[in-house]
């Protein structure tokens, strides 16, 4: 069998374990090369390491991809976003209910028709790929066209990702509520067609609480016993109205995360998008379920909904999630996101090093959607995801890095800097899925 070779050349740098929240990163934990090479072979990286010292290993003829005035890192992951919320970014004015009913809802029923959400999922993925994004774990909208739509675009390209089909069966305009028991049929139908087929996974979407009766809920707890490969994801205390409307819904919980509790929905491959509003108790049941909340820090401060307290649940040993959320947040760009972090934990004390941004978009995502055996670091036998950043992308940022000394000043500078210019190139699974120069071109 005739296997596809090639190999990319230049700085990389990767996270090979959690580098702390130190200024210096802990021993053992980030790998830098400056003149590094990575070694593909059929989507797989073959081997990681300088180049002169892999030059005599690799074959005659190999393809060499010289990106020696850039800097290689894994390809970034989103841990929350939701795909049909693309052409309402960047709307004005509302906190989370008013901005779900007079933006987000009308938006999502135009996904009911086939031709329209392939054209959304096509859209959606390009914007992903250009700001760097190989992986993300998804919302569609309730409609199954929705999914399947972005399903079959991710497999085209060759992508990691996770999606489901949002399930919602009250509290919601009726072209987007489903069938109690009808919209989980539909869900166990997806998982048939989709689940474990190429680099795609299945996530249950049961939007949030208010949105789902008890006996949806129940169902979908039914088939998340029956399936502990498949994912989950939902939304969790973002804005205060919200948490107390779940206290009006469900007064036989004790508090939010308890109506989940309630159904079996808390586990090690569950999201919860935001958990804002936490205390202690709650953190602590979550870490102790192994679940994870997604930090979504650009929609937070958009849409007015709090700062999230991201040591308070390291110290419940409670794992969190860098996400752009989209439309409530204001950027695909990984870099917005990690921009909006810094500026969150700013507010509370809590800097945020380049170390430990790059690491938590990559390794530390890649670790709370349980994929860092495959993706999220640059290290022999994971899946070749990659993206290539430009460090002279802007007249500004050349010069900022000009006046740079260290690593740990490089890899700052331009995680507050960066932005969708950044990103020269990615590649998924081996293959070059976006050019910037090219795509300018």
């Amino acid at each position: 069998m005739n296997t596809h070779q090639r190999l990319l050349r230049g700085p990389l740098f990767t996270c090979l374990g959690d580098p702390g929240e130190e200024a210096t990163p802990l021993p053992d934990t980030t790998r830098y090369l400056e003149d590094g090479a990575i070694w593909i072979v059929d989507g797989h990286i073959q081997a990681v390491d300088h180049f002169e010292t892999l030059a005599d290993r690799l074959p005659a003829g190999i393809e060499i991809v010289d990106y020696r005035d850039k800097l290689m890192m894994p390809g970034f992951i989103d841990s929350h976003v939701h795909y049909v919320q693309l052409d309402i970014m960047a709307s004005y004015g509302r906190q989370l209910l008013d901005w779900l009913n007079d933006y987000t809802f009308p938006a999502e029923c135009r996904f009911a028709d086939a031709a329209y959400a392939q054209a959304g999922a096509e859209r959606f993925l390009d914007e992903m790929l250009r700001v760097g994004t190989t992986t993300a774990q998804v919302f569609c909208s309730s409609h199954p066209v929705s999914v399947d739509s972005f399903f079959s675009a991710a497999q085209r390209r060759q992508l990691r990702m996770i999606a489901g089909k949002v399930l919602m069966d009250r509290h919601a305009p009726e072209a987007l509520t489903d069938d109690t028991l009808g919209g989980v049929r539909d869900s166990e139908r997806l998982i048939a067609d989709w689940h474990g087929r190429d680099r795609l996974s299945y996530t249950l979407t049961p939007r949030f609480a208010p949105t789902s009766t008890r006996e949806q809920l129940d169902a979908v707890g039914g088939v998340l016993r029956n399936a502990s490969d498949l994912y989950l994801q939902t939304h969790l205390s973002e804005n205060r109205g919200e948490v107390a409307w779940v206290a009006e819904l469900f007064p036989e919980s004790r508090d939010y995360l308890d109506v989940y509790e309630r159904y079996d929905l808390v586990g090690p491959r569950s999201t919860f998008a935001h958990g804002i509003h936490l205390n202690d108790d709650q953190r602590a049941r979550l870490a102790q379920r192994g679940a994870n909340v997604a930090f979504c820090p650009t929609s937070n401060l958009f849409l007015g909904s709090g700062l999230m307290d991201r040591l308070a649940c390291r110290d419940a040993g409670l794992a969190t999630s860098l996400a752009s959320d989209v439309g409530g947040g204001t950027s695909l760009s990984g870099f917005g996101t990690l921009q909006g972090a810094y500026q969150v934990g700013a507010l509370l004390g809590q800097a945020l090093t380049g170390w430990q941004g790059f690491y938590r978009l990559t390794l530390g995502n890649a670790r709370a959607l349980h994929l860092d055996d495959r993706i999220g670091s640059l290290q022999a036998g994971f899946e070749a995801d990659i993206v290539v950043l430009d460090p002279e992308s802007t007249p500004l940022m050349a010069r900022r890095l000009s006046q740079t000394k260290t690593l740990s000043e490089r890899l700052f500078a331009m995680m507050m800097l960066g932005d969708d210019r950044t990103v020269a190139a990615t590649w998924a699974n081996g293959r070059l899925v976006h050019d910037r120069d090219a795509v300018a071109a």
